[in-house]
């Protein structure tokens, strides 16, 4: 089952075709033989064409019905391929291809423990099967069971040392699961494997990696070498130009961001970002503009932030505690509106003010460090 299954995934083609119809139907082998010729070479009209003239000699020819369940697969019409191989299956129970198209397509439509089920029967009587054990574990992951997605992606490492879906499936897992240290491990080992053709992806998820640890030098050197082989990518920008934050290079962040936005200049969070650099470098005119520009696609309450920070720096201290009050208004849960507004007010020597503005808080029932922090600095 397994060399078959493996053997599917890298032809498209059902080997055992021509002998199992040459006997009974020479038309019908020859039919079949082209249809998964044509699916090989994505010629998906002409392959559809040749499995619906064998069902017209065949009702329920499980080859056919496989054929067209995986042309609609490949064309994304995974409800369309799931009918076919269910019609496969109430005929041919436990048919591998109609199984396997059909975990697929669950797996595409984000019916994740639907696949799960699937791909464990073929596990039951083949538990070395690469191909579908790494599929599972990729189905685990996406349903965040943490403990059946490694101990299957360490299985197939186990079988086969450095195999890239596990390595990455790794790298993605524990990343997914804040294990940041944990994913550079696993994306360093990919990359030592391929340093002559490496993938740009796993250049930036190793960034991003060192993005989240705060070791942002080191994440600027793997941004850097993914824009080497693509000077436009998005991740590759977003990435350096957060390190460059991070490093408190907000002149430089600005190019990155401003790169982003050649691109793609109704971005709203890239646009926002960008104001941010530019009001702590102290162009206030400048990040207005950004903010405003943020503001005008939609409503964006880290633009009306910082215009209400803006209104703070210039010493405009009504109207940055009129913005902030608005904001609370609307989103009362985010505790940095309230550490903006309570410093207003310390500005405006209203220290009984900032207290009550700290306390409202508070009353809420969320706990924040930063806000009991500031309260016990100010109270004392």
């Amino acid at each position: 089952m397994s060399s078959q299954l493996e053997n599917q995934e890298k032809t498209g083609e059902t080997p055992e075709i021509e002998t199992a119809f040459t006997e009974n139907n020479d038309e019908i082998a020859i039919l079949s033989k082209k249809g998964y010729q044509y699916l090989k070479e994505n010629r998906i009209l002409e392959a559809k064409d040749a499995f619906n003239k064998i069902l017209a000699l065949e009702e329920n020819n499980n080859y056919a019905l496989v054929g067209l369940g995986d042309s609609e697969r490949k064309q994304n019409h995974f409800r369309e391929a799931v009918d076919y191989y269910n019609r496969c299956l109430a005929v041919h129970p436990g048919n591998n291809y109609a199984l396997f198209g059909l975990a697929d397509c669950y797996k595409a439509m984000n019916q994740f423990h639907k696949a799960i089920d699937i791909w464990e029967q073929y596990l039951v009587h083949d538990d070395r099967n690469i191909t579908v054990l790494t599929r599972v574990a990729d189905a685990y992951r996406k349903i965040r069971d943490f403990k059946k997605s490694k101990l299957l992606y360490l299985k197939v490492l186990d079988m086969e040392e450095n195999n890239a879906y596990a390595l990455i499936g790794l790298g993605h897992l524990h990343y997914d699961f804040k294990e940041y240290k944990d994913a550079l491990y696993y994306w360093t080992k990919m990359l030592e494997q391929n340093e002559k053709a490496v993938d740009i992806r796993v250049l930036t998820s190793i960034g991003n990696c060192h993005r989240k640890l705060k070791t942002f030098d080191k994440g600027v050197y793997y941004f850097e070498r993914a824009l080497q082989n693509d000077p436009n990518n998005f991740y590759a920008l977003f990435g350096l130009a957060d390190c460059y934050r991070g490093m408190n290079q907000q002149y430089r962040s600005i190019e990155y961001w401003n790169r982003i936005l050649e691109k793609d200049p109704k971005n709203k969070v890239i646009l926002t970002r960008a104001g941010d650099a530019y009001r702590n470098t102290g162009d206030y005119r400048k990040a207005a503009e950004y903010y405003n520009k943020a503001m005008d696609i939609d409503f964006d309450i880290y633009a009306a932030l910082g215009l209400a920070l803006i209104c703070k720096g210039e010493g405009k201290y009504d109207e940055a505690v009129d913005r902030l009050n608005a904001l609370i208004r609307g989103d009362q849960k985010n505790y940095r509106l309230y550490i903006d507004l309570a410093d207003c007010y310390i500005k405006m020597n209203q220290r009984n003010k900032a207290i009550d503005t700290l306390r409202a808080f508070q009353k809420i029932g969320i706990r924040s460090t930063a806000i009991n922090e500031m309260l016990e600095k100010i109270s004392a």
